[in-house]
């Protein structure tokens, strides 16, 4: 394919030899002689080659700046990409020196570019380095200012500026909420900043103060310090409001004095402890005045705290100075050494103390429900209270158990930590819980023997005056007899068909009463006797009788009653 520009080469010869043609045909019609006409040819063809040499000289210089530059860029652009860190990249095989020229051009204005913006941005973060290097007192970040860093260097540089903001904001929180609770500590001890760092801390400005780690150190220690300062006038001021509380209560200080001097009794200032100081001195000289007063107070606080702490009455007669009449400091100084051991003693215990303490509460109602199950008159309640006492009786019969089972687990694990151990009543625990359903179920058969001692009374008497006494107790009622009506002195309730022998009045001799006081000191004995050896063969996991054994219990009574009366009567009929 022919190239335009060979047809344009082509055109402009042609163009040349009819320009040369044309002349010659002028000169020939003008009669230019051929000397001339040599001349003038050779003065276009010396034109023409000047025109054409001249333009060729250009265009060779053309292409010797294409070469230059494209030598120029190609040095260059190796250069640069070494400063980023770039592969070089190869021109084309069949790019033409124009084009080569213009792509190594193009992109060396590209890295030249980006050159610069690294640069730039190096120059913004080593600014922002030594900015917050000055605020937190650090060292700056390690990178070569002169050199062109490449991406990875300006990401790890990002970063460590990012840290170092973040700490500044944390190390600013951290200052100015430290430096809040110092301005507050201060001010609670009513104390002045001192030093140059105190007055750095709480009159500058925030934003002039130094965030260094050494500052930093310096606030936590000074908060520290003051709070330790304020602990400690905490703990005296408390220390002294306890000594000044005590002392009230001991001297019977009026409410009036104590509303008075109640806007003490808070915070830990130096003037609210001089105050405090103050007040305990005087009421010291009280003290002194009314010895005998305070520590019979000291001694009745003591009695609350040997009640809490289950005292036994060993224990307590073990302490020999509450026995003393000698009211004298000494004796008071003993009292308080004692009152703030069994205080320390009892805090250390309350767990223990208030398992068993509910346990007492507890054992206590259950007594109360069994003595209520024991009343007779219980039965003329018509509320339905019966069988909420039975469940409540109940609910606590299986809940002791469980309890003793964890107070159990619980001591034991304490005697085994403080390798003590750990006394009820001047006992073990268990074995205090034990004497307890030991004692109940003794009482319970106390009271069982005490009502068939009465029982026997009354058929004795029965036997005498052929009618017992009547009891206030509600008797069951006869479907066959008349309602409301009342048994005739005389008549029995009886088998039917037997009749009891009344005995007479007048015939009440001095025999009879002998056999009267020997039945009576019979049965007593008997009972004694029995209640005496089933108390010896009482087990100490036996528990008190249910509501309804009580029930079924009472049932037999009633029935067996008419028997009995029979075959006392008969016995006493044979023996007159």
């Amino acid at each position: 394919m022919v190239r335009r520009s060979d047809a344009l080469a082509t055109e402009s010869v042609t163009c040349l030899n009819a320009a040369l043609a044309h002349l010659r045909n002028i000169w020939e019609e003008i009669g230019i002689p051929e000397d001339q006409r040599l001349q003038r040819t050779e003065v276009v063809k010396k034109h023409i080659k000047g025109l054409l040499d001249m333009m060729i000289a250009e265009e060779e210089n053309l292409r010797q700046r294409l070469k230059k530059s494209i030598a120029v860029c190609q040095k260059e652009l190796h250069a640069v990409c070494q400063e980023l860190s770039l592969a070089v990249c190869l021109p084309e095989e069949d790019c033409t020196m124009l084009q080569l020229e213009k792509d190594l051009r193009t992109r060396l204005e590209v890295l030249l570019k980006e050159k610069k913006e690294r640069m730039a941005k190096l120059k913004s973060l080593k600014e922002q380095d030594e900015e917050l290097c000055d605020i937190l007192c650090t060292t700056g970040y390690s990178i070569d200012v002169d050199a062109v860093p490449s991406i990875e260097q300006l990401d790890a540089f990002c970063a460590h500026i990012a840290s170092l903001n973040e700490e500044k904001e944390r190390r600013r929180a951290e200052f100015v909420a430290t430096k809040k609770k110092i301005i507050l500590c201060m001010d609670e001890l009513d104390q002045l900043p001192d030093t140059s760092f105190e007055r750095d801390i709480v009159c500058e400005d925030e934003d002039a103060f130094c965030l260094s780690n050494e500052n930093i150190i310096g606030l936590k220690t000074l908060l520290q310090q003051l709070e330790m300062k304020r602990t400690q006038n905490e703990a005296k001021c408390s220390e002294l409001r306890s000594q000044i509380i005590n002392l009230w209560d001991w001297l019977k200080i009026s409410d009036e004095e104590r509303n008075a001097f109640a806007v003490n009794m808070v915070g830990s200032r130096a003037k609210t402890m001089q105050t405090l100081q103050t007040e305990l001195e005087r009421l010291e000289v009280l003290k002194l005045q009314n010895m005998k007063n305070v520590i019979e107070a000291v001694r009745q606080e003591l009695v609350s705290y040997w009640d809490k702490c289950f005292f036994s009455s060993e224990q307590r007669q073990a302490f020999a100075p509450y026995y003393e009449e000698n009211y004298t400091e000494d004796l008071l100084q003993l009292h308080n050494l004692e009152l703030n051991r069994l205080k320390q003693y009892y805090q250390t215990h309350q767990q223990l103390f208030e398992g068993v303490w509910k346990w007492e509460e507890n054992w206590q109602l259950y007594l109360g429900f069994e003595k209520k199950a024991s009343d007779p008159n219980r039965f003329t309640n018509r509320g339905g209270n019966l069988l909420k006492e039975e469940k409540q009786r109940t609910k606590l019969y299986k809940m002791l158990p469980k309890l003793e089972e964890e107070l159990k687990v619980q001591i034991e694990a304490w005697e085994q930590e403080h390798c003590s151990q750990f006394l009820v009543n001047g006992q073990n625990f268990m074995g205090y819980v034990s004497e307890q359903w030991e004692r109940h179920k003794l009482e319970k058969e106390r009271e069982k023997q005490e009502r068939q001692l009465k029982k026997n009374r009354l058929i004795e008497e029965e036997m005498l005056y052929g009618s017992a006494p009547k009891t206030p107790s509600k008797r069951k009622v006869n479907p066959a007899n008349t309602p409301g009506k009342l048994r005739k002195p005389g008549q029995s309730t009886c088998t039917p068909g037997y009749s009891a022998k009344k005995l007479p009045r007048h015939g009440f001799n001095e025999r009879n009463k002998e056999n009267i006081s020997h039945l009576s000191a019979t049965a007593v004995s008997g009972a004694s006797i029995g209640f005496s050896t089933q108390r010896n063969n009482l087990s100490v996991n036996s528990v008190a009788t249910t509501y309804s054994e009580f029930a079924r219990e009472l049932s037999k009574v009633s029935k067996s009653n008419c028997q009995s009366q029979v075959l006392n009567s008969t016995t006493t009929n044979i023996h007159t």
